[in-house]
């Protein structure tokens, strides 16, 4: 069996201050076709899955372009079409093949494209005949639409968030696309749109409780796969919004009864699945009040969801309030990066650091800093054990807070993003972590406590406050639910 797979994957927050750029692509990780790392990375599942289970089968497997970028604003027309027609030269390089395996994300949106996803899966329909199977591994947070179904054999979400089960999902993609390869089955494909907007985490209940369903119906009665499709909230296409998705082997009546009754039930727990905000003051006040060490999380600034990771909002306050023992990271701030390293380990200097990308930045900050640590090429431990690069970095300390600052901009994932610096998060009050929700799998293991603070940012949590033009309306909570 020939089996192609590569990847094309970034998350485009349409509200957000930078463009995503070829520069973007490079330094979150780009693989010409044959060069991919022997480590998984988050979006080669697929590729890394082919490898595992290709190594006994005997599979020639041809590997594509593997192309990343930490999520952004839009993504620039050059970057899409230069990187889209690479991926697409690699498979005609590649032809015949039985199977193309993707790692997509699902809400890339480029200058002149909406749907980026839908667009390159047609160019491959196009390409690759009617004949070959593809399959797509999708990040939960995704927009799910009609393009990507029709072009698609299977489409496969991760279902943690955290996104922990990045190889579970990409070894099923696999196995489903290789037993319709082998017309063992035949995927039958129904969505149906919640009207939702929903922030899912499925690290709590009704969560948890929810992804174990799916799981259960996976394999039983004609049933192949289900997904759940949180959607990307700040994402301003049409396709934007939650869905369920499921594939039945040569039944769509089923396919599309089982899609709406999981629907249903989603729509049911839309009270329950919603995370509380406090403003930066209570949630400050919550944390004072708590044994700590308290984890605060300020996924406004996430630049797993598109910010800039340099607002200083949370950081004010906690120094005009005089809250020391704490953590605050990653601040993403090559500059002052810089002029620590320049300064070195025990230096004390003033520093002006965050706030420089936009208005949603906040203003920068004026300290009087200890260099307490510094690293090159530091690597941080990201989802589902995959290294996550953060450059040079510094731990610099101001009015009794530890500050991570950081030469490429990622949110926090792993708990090392403090320790390799020294930072003994464990003897911390208070860990204010530049995330929405990835940090939770390796920081809840330190944590006493976890709060989910409502912050300024590009990732508002206020959607009513985003100027959307394109999306499909009513969607709750912006409107109400119809009857």
């Amino acid at each position: 069996m020939r089996v192609f797979s590569a990847s094309l994957a970034t998350e485009t927050n349409t509200f957000g201050p930078m463009p995503t750029g070829m520069a973007s692509f490079r330094d979150r990780g780009y693989f010409p076709a044959g060069r991919h790392p022997d480590h998984l990375t988050l979006f080669s599942g697929p590729l890394w899955a082919a490898r595992l289970r290709g190594k006994d089968q005997g599979w020639t497997l041809l590997e594509g372009m593997v192309a990343a970028a930490q999520p952004s604003g839009t993504t620039t027309r050059h970057a899409y079409e230069s990187l889209r027609d690479e991926l697409l030269a690699d498979l005609k390089a590649a032809m015949p093949v039985d199977v193309v395996l993707l790692g997509l994300h699902g809400a890339m949106v480029a200058d002149g494209y909406d749907d980026c996803e839908g667009d390159l899966l047609q160019r491959v329909r196009a390409l690759a005949g009617p004949g070959v199977v593809v399959g797509a591994e999708l990040d939960p947070h995704c927009h799910v639409t009609p393009e990507m179904v029709d072009s698609a054999d299977v489409l496969i979400t991760f279902k943690e968030y955290p996104h922990t089960d990045v190889l579970e999902r990409g070894l099923e993609l696999v196995d489903l696309c290789v037993a319709a390869a082998q017309k063992k089955i035949r995927p039958v494909a129904a969505v149906v749109d919640t009207g939702l907007i929903l922030t899912i985490h499925t690290s709590r209940e009704p969560a948890r409780g929810f992804v174990q369903r799916m799981q259960s119906l996976e394999g039983r009665d004609g049933v192949l796969s289900v997904s759940l499709a949180h959607g990307f909230s700040w994402g301003d296409v049409p396709g934007m919004g939650t869905k369920v998705l499921v594939y039945a082997d040569g039944d769509a009546a089923k396919a599309q009864a089982l899609a709406r009754q999981l629907a249903d039930e989603v729509i049911g727990m839309r009270d329950a699945l919603t995370v509380n905000y406090p403003d930066i003051d209570a949630a400050l006040d919550e944390a004072l009040a708590t044994a700590g060490p308290v984890v605060m999380a300020d996924g406004a600034d996430n630049p797993g969801g598109g910010a800039a990771s340099d607002s200083t909002f949370v950081l004010r306050r906690m120094l005009e309030r005089g809250i020391g023992n704490a953590a605050v990271g990653p601040l993403w701030d090559p500059i002052a990066v810089r002029i620590a390293f320049e300064a070195g380990e025990g230096a004390r200097l003033p520093m002006r650091i965050g706030g420089k990308i936009s208005p949603l930045s906040g203003q920068p900050l004026d300290l009087d800093c200890t260099v307490k640590a510094l690293k090159t090429d530091m690597v941080m431990t990201g989802l589902a054990g995959t290294p996550t690069a953060l450059g040079d970095c510094a731990l610099v300390e101001a009015g009794g807070i530890e500050i991570v600052l950081i030469t490429l901009r990622n949110q926090a994932m792993g708990t090392d993003l403090f320790t390799q610096l020294g930072c003994d998060l464990a003897s911390k009050r208070l860990i204010v972590v530049k995330s929405s929700q990835h940090f939770y799998a390796s920081f809840s293991k330190v944590a006493r406590h976890v709060i989910y603070v409502a912050a300024p940012g590009a990732v508002t949590l206020d959607l009513s406050t985003l100027p959307y033009r394109k999306i499909q309306r009513p969607k709750w909570p912006l409107d109400a639910l119809p009857a």
